[in-house]
């Protein structure tokens, strides 16, 4: 699908209109181009990204092909940008991600992205409603789409921080079913979120310190910045999450040590309390002579004798074990 919108002087003038309209357009410099392709077909590929605007073909390649790793492109008439949506699957207990695609050149702007998206969704909505006034340029069109694509990472977020206070909740009240397994999945999924933002931060500190100057004018900085400080606060919540996982790993190993040490110990005190009944029997169990029960009727008295020794001696460990508070 292809949709187009052109612009002039922040009003929408025309959309939707064919490749080679457009190609006329493109050579207007009063307006502005916004084309958004989803799941284009590879005809629409070729005929958009190759014919109508001329891109290299390696921008093309990376724009088609999937990019785990968000990255930034000059091309001397105009940038090749990969960014990456994000959403938490609550159920699925993983990051899920879908790739953006940008090329910002002097008077167009070409997305592209196989998923829909909500910042793409949210952008074309306002433009048809006409509740926001309208960029003047493209690198401020972009501006708006990432700023809103930044901005959902909250939600995301916000299911992300309730899952880990739901299991620190659960390892505190302590619940072992399947927290191990849980609190690593979630380590993981947090570092990949870690390995997203960190370059996507590199991505658009490029962009604020002036490497592109043709594609981005230096009165968009101030907004690029906003948008660098955004995915800083996102990187120092990824921090803050990896420190609570790792606490929570340790609280829960080590309720577990704790769950074996007190087995252990009261297998010793077992352990312990049954010393004397080992001592005595084993003595009275040796084969020797005149013992206590051969002949009738003393082994009654005799086997009464080694009961209450027994329970003297167990009685005597135990006082001492309790004294020494060791029980």
């Amino acid at each position: 699908m292809i949709r187009s919108f052109v612009f002039s002087q922040s009003k929408l003038i025309n959309q939707d209109l064919s490749l080679d309209l457009l190609r006329v357009v493109l050579y207007d410099d009063n307006v502005q181009i916004w084309v958004d392709m989803e799941k284009s077909t590879p005809e629409e590929n070729k005929a958009v990204l190759e014919t109508l605007f001329d891109f290299h073909p390696l921008a093309i390649e990376d724009c088609v092909a999937v990019s785990e790793r968000p990255k930034i492109d000059d091309y001397e008439k105009y940038i090749f940008m990969v960014i990456h949506a994000v959403d938490y699957s609550n159920s699925l207990h993983v990051f899920q991600t879908t790739e953006l695609n940008l090329f910002i050149g002097r008077n167009y702007l070409v997305t592209f992205h196989d998923e829909p998206l909500r910042s793409i969704n949210v952008t074309i909505d306002r433009i048809q409603k006409k509740t926001h006034a309208l960029p003047r340029s493209p690198d401020l069109f972009a501006y708006q789409i990432l700023d809103i694509l930044f901005d959902n990472y909250q939600p995301a977020l916000d299911e992300l921080s309730a899952e880990l206070a739901a299991l620190e909740h659960r390892v505190l009240l302590g619940e072992t079913n399947s927290v191990l397994s849980e609190a690593v999945n979630l380590q993981s999924e947090v570092q990949r979120l870690r390995q997203i933002m960190a370059p996507q931060r590199d991505v658009i500190a490029r962009m604020v310190h002036g490497e592109f100057p043709k594609a981005i004018r230096s009165t968009v900085t101030p907004y690029l910045r906003d948008l660098l400080d955004n995915l800083s606060r996102i990187s120092d919540l990824a921090d803050t999450y990896r420190e609570a996982l790792t606490s929570i790993l340790q609280v829960h190993l080590t309720l577990q040590q704790m769950t074996v040490n007190r087995v252990i110990k009261i297998l010793t005190i077992l352990a312990t309390l049954t010393m004397p009944i080992l001592i005595v029997t084993s003595f009275y169990g040796m084969n020797i002579q005149h013992m206590p029960s051969t002949d009738w009727p003393s082994w009654p008295w005799a086997y009464l004798y080694m009961l209450a020794l027994n329970g003297l001696l167990i009685g005597v460990l135990y006082w001492f074990m309790k004294r020494h508070k060791w029980i």
